[in-house]
């Protein structure tokens, strides 16, 4: 048998005068990690349930441009492929709620797996559908059918709210953490997608898609250990009804528009590749800002944040107003993308301290279902924007939305009381 190392634990003799001390002697206490992530993640079962929740939530950034490359590319039709998309958007924002809130009521693994498992058949009916040529209106009710998929990053940060009740820091941290993989999964996923569909076959990225989210929430659905108890039934009602939620409900639309406008502006103004700047930024921004410790009052904090988002989102109009160099707009970009990040963390900080315990899932899908909204809004202002006034006047549409956040928020949010789970 090797021979094994153990910490020191034979007694430390010493003299005294003329009495013999014997004083205990042990080994010296490890140093605890400064590094708040590292932290985090070694909460007992975060890693195993963060794998999953990652490889469940890189689809996210898939479906909608595997869907439109697939329809266009055989169809022909950009037309018919957007309106395919917009349809599971509206969709996915009348069900995503009902979904949430069964979540909340019987568990995320009763309800996630199966509810996955109809929106998996439903990318699979729908690239059958494009492959054998089937009609039109079976695209629509294939695609449709996906709007089953469960918000997992809703169910992650109801995760981390459970396991960090009462730690403000540790959750603001994790809030983080999440925003910084939903940045990373929304500038990989659509990349993925083209590659899969070009080098491949054109249902590639549908099929891979589809795998890769069904795999990623049956290993995030199997980390029992670190799912939030379901909360005991009672007749308490929507969250909207909580004071503060509509208008910041209503700061997330806004915030949703920013981001549709700026990403069909800046397609039409200089393609889609650049856009991935925008998404690097929030990344990297969302990390340091995980790495801070948050200010106490936090409705000021969502005020400064959405201040700077709106001072920050000026920065492309002014580049592509002033100069026609990439290089100039590329920097605005990464810039203004470094505001969303810490605006979207306070936001869904906020939702969760707004949000009853039992109905995490309902109140954070709620924001999400509000951000989809004012992306598909947003698209379609500054589509139109570009089409009937210039592609640098649509930049205009990113500054006038976020303004529109930061009024909202101003008006109508108020700092929740002290929570034991906030």
């Amino acid at each position: 048998m090797p021979y094994e190392r153990k910490p020191a634990t034979t007694p430390l003799l010493t003299v005294s005068g003329d009495l013999l001390v014997i004083a205990a002697r042990t080994a010296p206490a490890r140093r605890a990690s400064t590094n708040p992530y590292r932290r985090l993640l070694a909460t007992p079962g975060a890693r195993a349930f963060t794998a999953g929740n990652l490889i469940a939530r890189l689809p996210s950034g898939m479906f909608s441009v595997s869907a439109v490359i697939m329809i266009a590319g055989t169809r022909g039709s950009y037309a018919l492929a957007g309106a395919v998309t917009a349809t599971g958007l509206a969709a996915t924002a009348l069900v995503a709620p009902w979904t949430a809130r069964l979540v909340d009521r019987y568990g995320q693994a009763r309800i996630a797996v199966p509810a996955t498992a109809i929106a998996v058949l439903g990318s699979l009916a729908l690239l059958l559908c494009v492959h054998y040529d089937a009609p039109a209106w079976t695209l629509f009710a294939a695609y449709a059918a996906t709007a089953t998929t469960p918000n997992t990053g809703g169910m992650s940060r109801a995760r981390w709210s459970h396991l960090h009740r009462g730690d403000p820091a540790a959750l603001h941290t994790a809030n983080s953490f999440e925003q910084a993989a939903d940045e990373l999964c929304f500038m990989l996923g659509p990349a993925l997608a083209a590659l899969l569909c070009s080098v491949l076959f054109p249902e590639a990225g549908t099929l891979v898609a589809a795998t890769l989210l069904m795999t990623g929430v049956l290993i995030f659905a199997a980390q029992r250990a670190t799912e939030p108890p379901v909360a005991p039934r009672t007749h308490a009602g929507s969250p909207l009804r909580t004071r503060g939620m509509p208008a910041l409900l209503t700061a997330f639309l806004a915030t949703g528009a920013v981001f549709g406008s700026m990403e069909v502006v800046t397609i039409a103004h200089a393609g889609g590749a650049i856009l991935a700047l925008q998404a690097a930024g929030s990344c990297v921004a969302g990390l340091l800002y995980g790495s801070l410790r948050p200010a106490t009052d936090i409705r000021r904090r969502l005020l400064i944040c959405l201040a700077g988002m709106t001072t920050l989102m000026s920065l492309p109009l002014l580049a592509a107003a002033s100069t026609p160099s990439l290089l100039a707009l590329a920097a605005a970009l990464l810039l203004a993308g470094a505001a969303t990040a810490p605006t979207m963390v306070t936001g869904m900080t906020l939702v969760q301290r707004l949000t009853p315990q039992g109905q995490l899932n309902e109140g954070m899908t709620l924001a999400v279902t509000a951000l989809l909204g004012g992306i598909a809004a947003g698209s379609a202002t500054g589509g139109w924007l570009v089409e009937h006034t210039g592609q640098v006047t649509g930049y205009v549409a990113p500054v006038c939305a976020a303004a529109l956040a930061l009024a909202a928020a101003t008006v109508g949010v108020r700092a929740p009381r002290s929570r034991d789970h906030a």
